[in-house]
Protein backbone atom coordinates (compact mmCIF):
# COMPACT_ATOMS: atom_id res chain seq x y z
CA UNK A 1 0.00 0.00 0.00
CA UNK A 2 2.79 2.42 0.86
CA UNK A 3 4.43 1.91 -2.55
CA UNK A 4 1.15 2.82 -4.23
CA UNK A 5 0.81 5.97 -2.12
CA UNK A 6 4.35 7.00 -3.01
CA UNK A 7 3.61 6.50 -6.68
CA UNK A 8 0.49 8.66 -6.39
CA UNK A 9 2.48 11.32 -4.55
CA UNK A 10 5.22 11.26 -7.17
CA UNK A 11 2.63 11.55 -9.93
CA UNK A 12 1.00 14.50 -8.18
CA UNK A 13 4.32 16.25 -7.65
CA UNK A 14 5.32 15.68 -11.28
CA UNK A 15 2.04 17.27 -12.41
CA UNK A 16 2.72 20.34 -10.26
CA UNK A 17 6.25 20.67 -11.66
CA UNK A 18 4.82 20.50 -15.19
CA UNK A 19 2.34 23.27 -14.32
CA UNK A 20 5.10 25.41 -12.79
CA UNK A 21 7.24 24.93 -15.91
CA UNK A 22 4.38 25.91 -18.22
CA UNK A 23 3.49 28.96 -16.13
CA UNK A 24 7.17 29.99 -16.05
CA UNK A 25 7.38 29.74 -19.84
CA UNK A 26 4.24 31.86 -20.20
CA UNK A 27 5.59 34.51 -17.80
CA UNK A 28 8.94 34.61 -19.64
CA UNK A 29 7.19 35.01 -22.99
CA UNK A 30 5.01 37.82 -21.67
CA UNK A 31 7.39 39.71 -19.38
CA UNK A 32 10.90 38.21 -19.53
CA UNK A 33 13.10 36.02 -17.36
CA UNK A 34 13.62 38.57 -14.58
CA UNK A 35 9.88 38.89 -13.99
CA UNK A 36 9.38 35.13 -14.02
CA UNK A 37 12.21 34.47 -11.57
CA UNK A 38 11.11 37.32 -9.33
CA UNK A 39 7.52 36.09 -9.22
CA UNK A 40 8.58 32.55 -8.34
CA UNK A 41 11.00 33.75 -5.66
CA UNK A 42 8.32 36.04 -4.23
CA UNK A 43 5.92 33.09 -4.11
CA UNK A 44 8.50 31.01 -2.27
CA UNK A 45 9.10 33.87 0.16
CA UNK A 46 5.38 34.17 0.90
CA UNK A 47 5.21 30.43 1.59
CA UNK A 48 8.25 30.64 3.90
CA UNK A 49 6.73 33.59 5.78
CA UNK A 50 3.38 31.84 6.19
CA UNK A 51 1.46 34.35 4.06
CA UNK A 52 -0.10 31.63 1.91
CA UNK A 53 -3.43 30.22 3.07
CA UNK A 54 -3.27 26.45 2.34
CA UNK A 55 -7.03 25.94 2.70
CA UNK A 56 -7.94 28.76 0.31
CA UNK A 57 -9.77 27.54 -2.80
CA UNK A 58 -9.81 30.15 -5.59
CA UNK A 59 -10.02 27.71 -8.51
Amino acid sequence: MQAEQRTNEDTSKDAFFERIAKLSEEMIAAHGKDFSMGALVLGARWIAEGRVEPDRKDN
